[in-house]
């Protein structure tokens, strides 16, 4: 991948939490170029837009639930039922505990449903641990 490659993308209407987020992962030493969507439907328009996109498909989507304009459930059903994007790890990192939202993103394929702790140092901790697991563990088909 080109350094300029979007290897991240991160899908957070908070700024605040996309923020911490980001902090997070660059304090733990993981420097992947990351794209920020700030609603579903930016999220579609980044993925499923025609025409090259910058920086390509990415390796990891960091999918909030509740977003603006297009739900994460609904663009998690769309990441996972598209052939482009199916194979690409989507982590839902959300404050939801609804069992319900649980259950709907495994349906969906989800593979890992995070729910954000309200303790900073807690948060830091999950997603560096994401991090480490998904850039640099983890292993991607070509």
């Amino acid at each position: 991948m080109s350094s300029d490659s979007v290897e991240i993308l991160l899908v957070e209407d908070n700024a605040s939490h996309a923020e911490m987020t980001i902090r997070a992962l660059r304090k733990h030493g993981i420097s992947n170029h990351i794209q920020v969507a700030r609603d579903g439907a930016e999220a579609v328009e980044f993925l499923f837009s025609n025409g090259p996109k910058p920086g390509g498909v990415p390796r990891l989507v960091l999918l909030d639930l509740k977003l603006p304009k297009i739900d994460g459930i609904e663009v998690l059903r769309r990441i996972k039922g598209d052939p482009r994007t199916q194979k690409i790890p989507v982590v839902m990192l959300t404050s939801s505990h609804e069992d319900h939202d649980l259950q709907a993103c495994y349906e969906l394929g989800v593979n890992s449903y995070i729910v954000k702790p309200v303790d900073f140092q807690q948060f830091t901790d999950a997603v560096r641990s994401l991090g480490l697991y998904w850039m640099l563990l983890n292993r991607f088909p070509t």
